[in-house]
C-alpha cells in the first residue's frame, strides 16, 4: 500500500509536466500509429494470403535418348551434358555429374517431369562404340538398360513484366541443413524472435559505434522478407521503421514455417543480365545445374553465405570472395553442430565447381524460338505464356543445333571473300518423325534479326527437280529411271510473246540420256521436257499439295522458278526422307504447367504413305547424286558411308545456294545468298553442300540403306527403249524398278544390234557417268 501511495503520489507531483506529452502521445497514438498500424496490417496480410510468386515459362529442349546401337559420339555426349548443364566432378555420383574413363561415361541423372512422363534419377554407364552406344547399364547393378533418357537442356525462358528466375519448392522438400543453415548465419533467434532482434539491433549498434560506420547487420529474416516483398531498399529513417513495424505485424499473423518458406522461395540471390535470380532452388540450378535437394554442404553453404551479398560474393565474378565467404559459413555449421569438425574441413577442401554455363537462357536460339511461337499460338496467348509458369517441351537437338551453327560458320570462313555480304540459313529434321532438331536464321549464331529459315522465300532452283522426276515415276509402265530422256536445246513462246530459252549450266546438250543421269547431273534441258510430257498441272497439283500456295504452272517451275523458305524446302524433302509419309514439320512435344500436369501434347501419327515406290526409286536416284552427280564430294568425302541422299540447288545469276540432304534418320537443308538478292558466285555445289558436310561430319546418325526398298528391284534396262536388257549389252544400265512394271522378256544383245544397223542406235544413250555439269 505504501508503494501505491508514493506511486500516486509522485505521479500527482509530475503531472504537470507530463501531462502534455501524455496527451501527445495519446493523440499520436490513436490518430496516427494506430490507423497506420491497421492500414500497414491490412496491407501486409492482403499481399501474404495473396502471395503467388511470378514463376517465368521455360522452354527445354528434347530428352536425350540413350540406348543400345543410338548414334553418338564421345564430342556430341559431352556437348549435350554440358549444355544441359551437367558437371564432369571426376566422380558422376551426384545427380547432374558425370565422369569418363576412355570412351565409357558414368552419369547421374536429375530425373524430369514431361509430356511423356518423365524418369526418375538413376546413375547409368553408358559404353560408346565407333560411331554409336555399345551399352546402357545400370552403374550399381551392372544390369543392361534398354532405353533411358537423360533430362532435356533448357533452351530458353519466357518472361514476364519482371525478367525473374524462379523455381517454386515447399518447405518440407528444402535440405534440412540448408534450413537451419540458414537460421545460424542470417538469424539465429529466428525461432524466438517477434519479427525483429532487440538484441540484435544494441548489438549492432554497438558495433557500428566503435567502428565509427556501418559494420554489422541486425535484419532478422523476417525483416529481409519484408523488404524483398513490400519496400525498396533506401536507407531511411520511414523505411526502417516500416521494416521493423510489418516484421512485427507478419510474424504476429504467420507462422516460422511460412515465413521460411516464403523466404527460401523469394531472396534475392543473383543476376544475369537482366534476369535477377530469386530463391534458392533456381540458384542452385543457376550455379549447380541441379536441383535443390541434391546439393552437397559446400554448395548449400556458398548460397547461404550469398545472401549476405549477392553481388559481392558471385562466384563466377569473384570466386576468390565467394570461396571465403563460403568456407566460413562451413566454419559457423560447424560450430553450430550442423556438421562435425570433419565434415566441415572435408568440404571446405572441395573447389566451388560451379556449371561452366547459367541455366538462364532466355532466348538462345531465337531462330528456333520463332518457330515453336508460331506453333503454341493458336492454344497460348503471350500473356499466358508470360504469366502461366509453364513448361514448353520442344524438340531442339542441342548437338543438332550447335553443330549447325558452327557449320555455317565454318563453311563462311572456308569461302573468304566469297563469303562477304552472305547470309546463310538451315532447318535439320528428325527424317523419321517430321521433328525439328535444329533452326538457324542467321549466319550469326543468336542473331535476333531476321530469320531467314523461315521468312526468307527465295528461288530454290534444281532443288525442286526430285519432285518433277517423282510424278514421272508414279507412273512405272511408261517411266523408270532409266528411261531416255532428251536433252537437246528447246525454245518456248512465253504469254507476253517473248521467247523462253533454257540452257544447261555447262552450255552443252547431251542428247538422249537416262532419267537418273539427268538427275544426278540436274540437266536442265532434260527436266524441262520431262515436265512438259508429265503435264505442268500435275506437277502444280502435286507441289501444292505440301500447302504452297503461290505454284505458277509456267514451265519455268521445272527448274526451280518458286520462292520458298528453308522451312518449306525442309517440309517437303521430308516427305521423301520419310519414305513417302507426309509428316508436318513440329517444334513442341507438349505443354506442363506449374504442377507437373499435361495441359496439351502435339504429336503427329503417320498414315500408310503414299506413292511409296516412286519415292524409294527418287531417293535411290538421289543417292546416285552424292556418288557422281552435282554432289559428288559426299560421296568422294569420309562421308561416303553414309549413302546420303540429296540434291543441289541454285538460282539464276548464282544468287541462291541450296542443299538439301538425308542420312537413315537426319534430314538437313541449308541456304546461302545474299539478302540483297545479288550475285553470290555460289553453285548450290559450292556454298549450301559445304555446310551439309560439315554438319554431318560432326552429328551422329544412321546412314540411309544403299539397297533399293521394298517394292523394288535392281534390272538392267536398255536405255533406248526402256526395256529389259542384259548386263554386257552396249548402254544397258543397272537401276531399280517397280517389281512387275517391266515386261517379262530379256531382250538379248543380239536383237539391240540389228536395232542399231537399222539406226536405233543413234537414240542410245552412252554409259553413263559424264562430269557433273548442269545447274548444281
Amino acid at each position: 500500500m505504501a508503494f501505491l501511495t508514493r506511486t500516486r503520489a509522485a505521479v500527482r507531483a509530475s503531472w504537470p509536466w507530463l501531462r502534455v506529452p501524455f496527451w501527445i502521445a495519446l493523440g499520436l497514438f490513436f490518430g496516427f500509429l494506430l490507423p497506420y498500424t491497421l492500414v500497414l496490417n491490412k496491407r501486409v496480410q492482403d499481399r501474404f494470403e495473396d502471395l503467388v510468386f511470378a514463376v517465368p515459362t521455360r522452354v527445354f529442349a528434347r530428352p536425350l535418348p540413350l540406348a543400345a546401337g543410338e548414334p553418338m559420339t564421345s564430342a556430341a555426349l559431352k556437348l549435350e551434358l554440358t549444355f544441359a548443364g551437367y558437371s564432369d566432378d571426376g566422380h558422376g555420383e551426384v545427380p547432374g555429374s558425370w565422369t569418363s574413363k576412355g570412351s565409357t561415361y558414368v552419369i547421374s541423372s536429375r530425373g524430369y517431369v514431361d509430356p511423356d512422363g518423365g524418369e526418375l534419377p538413376k546413375r547409368i554407364r553408358v559404353a560408346l562404340g565407333k560411331g554409336d552406344i555399345a551399352s546402357v547399364r545400370d552403374a550399381a547393378s551392372n544390369k543392361p538398360i534398354k532405353l533411358t533418357h537423360l533430362d532435356p537442356a533448357r533452351i530458353a525462358t519466357v518472361y514476364g513484366a519482371k525478367q525473374v528466375d524462379r523455381r517454386i519448392v515447399h518447405l518440407a522438400d528444402v535440405p534440412p541443413l540448408l534450413v537451419s543453415g540458414l537460421q545460424a548465419v542470417e538469424d539465429r533467434s529466428f525461432k524466438n524472435n517477434i519479427g525483429i532482434d532487440f538484441t540484435a539491433i544494441l548489438r549492432a549498434a554497438f558495433a557500428d559505434l566503435r567502428a565509427g560506420h556501418s559494420v554489422q547487420g541486425a535484419s532478422t529474416l523476417t525483416q529481409q522478407l519484408v523488404r524483398n516483398l513490400f519496400l525498396s531498399r533506401r536507407q531511411t529513417f520511414t523505411r526502417k521503421f516500416n521494416e521493423a513495424l510489418m516484421s512485427i505485424l507478419l510474424d504476429f499473423h504467420y507462422s516460422k514455417g511460412r515465413i521460411l518458406e516464403a523466404y527460401v522461395n523469394e531472396v534475392f540471390l543473383g543476376q544475369q543480365g537482366n534476369q535477377a535470380v530469386h530463391g534458392f532452388a533456381a540458384a542452385s540450378e543457376f550455379y549447380f545445374g541441379r536441383r535443390l535437394q541434391d546439393l552437397r554442404p559446400q554448395e548449400i553453404a556458398m548460397l547461404v553465405g550469398m545472401v549476405k551479398g549477392p553481388s559481392y560474393y558471385d562466384p563466377r565474378r569473384y570466386p576468390k570472395r565467394a570461396l571465403a565467404r563460403r568456407n566460413l559459413v562451413l566454419q559457423v555449421f560447424a560450430t553450430t553442430g550442423l556438421l562435425t569438425p570433419a565434415q566441415s574441413q572435408a568440404a571446405q577442401a572441395t573447389p566451388l565447381d560451379l556449371v561452366s554455363n547459367g541455366q538462364l537462357p532466355h532466348n538462345r536460339f531465337p531462330a528456333f524460338m520463332q518457330l515453336v511461337r508460331a506453333q503454341i499460338t493458336n492454344d497460348f496467348d503471350g500473356d499466358t505464356l508470360r504469366k502461366g509458369g509453364l513448361s514448353i517441351y520442344t524438340t531442339l537437338d542441342p548437338a543438332a543445333q550447335l553443330y549447325s551453327e558452327q557449320a555455317i560458320d565454318q563453311t563462311m570462313k572456308s569461302l573468304g571473300k566469297r563469303a562477304n555480304g552472305v547470309q546463310a540459313a538451315g532447318v535439320v529434321t528428325d527424317s523419321q518423325t517430321g521433328s525439328v532438331l535444329a533452326v538457324v536464321g542467321s549466319r550469326t549464331p543468336g542473331d535476333q534479326g531476321f530469320n531467314r529459315a523461315l521468312d526468307a522465300r527465295r528461288p530454290i532452283g534444281s532443288t525442286i527437280k526430285p519432285f518433277v522426276y517423282l510424278v514421272a515415276l508414279t507412273n512405272p509402265s511408261r517411266w523408270n529411271l532409266a528411261t531416255a530422256l532428251d536433252d537437246s536445246p528447246i525454245n518456248l513462246r512465253q504469254p507476253d510473246g517473248t521467247m523462253w530459252t533454257p540452257h544447261n549450266d555447262d552450255n552443252q546438250s547431251h542428247g538422249m540420256v537416262p532419267m537418273v543421269d539427268a538427275l544426278a547431273h540436274s540437266w536442265n534441258l532434260a527436266s524441262i521436257r520431262l515436265g512438259m510430257t508429265v503435264g505442268l498441272s500435275r506437277i502444280q497439283a502435286f507441289l501444292k499439295s505440301f500447302g504452297l500456295d503461290d505454284v505458277s504452272p509456267g514451265p519455268s517451275l521445272l527448274i526451280g522458278a518458286i520462292d520458298l523458305a528453308p522451312i518449306q524446302v525442309a517440309q517437303m524433302y521430308e516427305y521423301l526422307a520419310s519414305d513417302g509419309h507426309a509428316l508436318p514439320l513440329l517444334a513442341v512435344r507438349g505443354v506442363v504447367d506449374g504442377h507437373g500436369q499435361t495441359i496439351k501434347r502435339y504429336e503427329v501419327r503417320s498414315g500408310k504413305g503414299e506413292y511409296q515406290e516412286a519415292v524409294r526409286l527418287i531417293t535411290w536416284a538421289m543417292q546416285q547424286v552424292a556418288v557422281y552427280g552435282t554432289a559428288h564430294s559426299i560421296g568422294d568425302s569420309g562421308l561416303a558411308w553414309l549413302h546420303a541422299a540429296g540434291k543441289t540447288g541454285t538460282s539464276n545469276q548464282m544468287r541462291d545456294s541450296w542443299f538439301a540432304g538425308f542420312t537413315g534418320d537426319r534430314l538437313a537443308v541449308f541456304w546461302m545468298g545474299r539478302d540483297d538478292n545479288k550475285p553470290t558466285t555460289l553453285f548450290g555445289a559450292s556454298g549450301a553442300l559445304r555446310a551439309w558436310r560439315d554438319l554431318f561430319a560432326k552429328l551422329p546418325t544412321e546412314p540411309l540403306s544403299p539397297a533399293p526398298g521394298q517394292g523394288l528391284q535392281m534390272a538392267w534396262i536398255n536405255p533406248a527403249d526402256g526395256k529389259p536388257t542384259e548386263p554386257q549389252c552396249e548402254g544397258a544400265k543397272q537401276v531399280p524398278v517397280v517389281a512387275g512394271s517391266l515386261p517379262a522378256d530379256t531382250e538379248g544383245c543380239f536383237w539391240q544390234r540389228i536395232g542399231n544397223m537399222f539406226g536405233g542406235g543413234s537414240n542410245t544413250p552412252a554409259p553413263t557417268t559424264p562430269p557433273a555439269s548442269g545447274n548444281p
